[in-house]
């Protein structure tokens, strides 16, 4: 069984040049970090031209279709009928993007039929995890 989704999605910057109206993101789940998603952008879309992640909850990402959440470095928040805004917040500035919710409510479907909400817990390996901690000290 796989231990990993990951789907390209459409992200259209918001106020970008117009030679990149929009990118193929990566939205990527793994079970071995059942609580997190990650967001890749791909290097020509980036001010530094280097690809860059990001990582925030799946529990966000859900909620954000809905209403606007967040109030770190990653808000989501519902735009219109069927678009969702992600603002992804650093020192050097805000991107802020926009995906068809149906392409985040499609990938945010095969995570739960991989991990199901609720039951994250089940695929944390604490024992493993607290041998690394401890490696890392010794």
């Amino acid at each position: 069984m796989s231990t990993v989704i990951e789907a390209i999605v459409e992200a259209r910057l918001v106020a970008a040049a117009p030679r990149m109206p929009s990118i193929p993101a990566a939205l990527h789940y793994d079970r071995r970090d059942p609580y997190a998603v990650r967001m890749t952008f791909p290097a020509p879309a980036t001010l530094a031209g280097e690809e860059v992640c990001w990582t925030f909850s799946r529990e966000l990402l859900s909620a954000g279709l809905h209403e606007p959440q967040g109030q770190g470095d990653v808000r989501v928040r519902p735009y219109g009928y069927d678009r969702t805004v992600l603002e992804f917040h650093a020192p050097e500035g805000t991107a802020v993007v926009h995906v068809r919710s149906g392409e985040i409510r499609r990938f945010l479907r095969a995570a739960g039929e991989l991990v199901p909400v609720g039951l994250e817990h089940l695929q944390v390996d604490l024992d493993h995890g607290l041998a690394e901690l401890m490696r890392d000290f010794g």
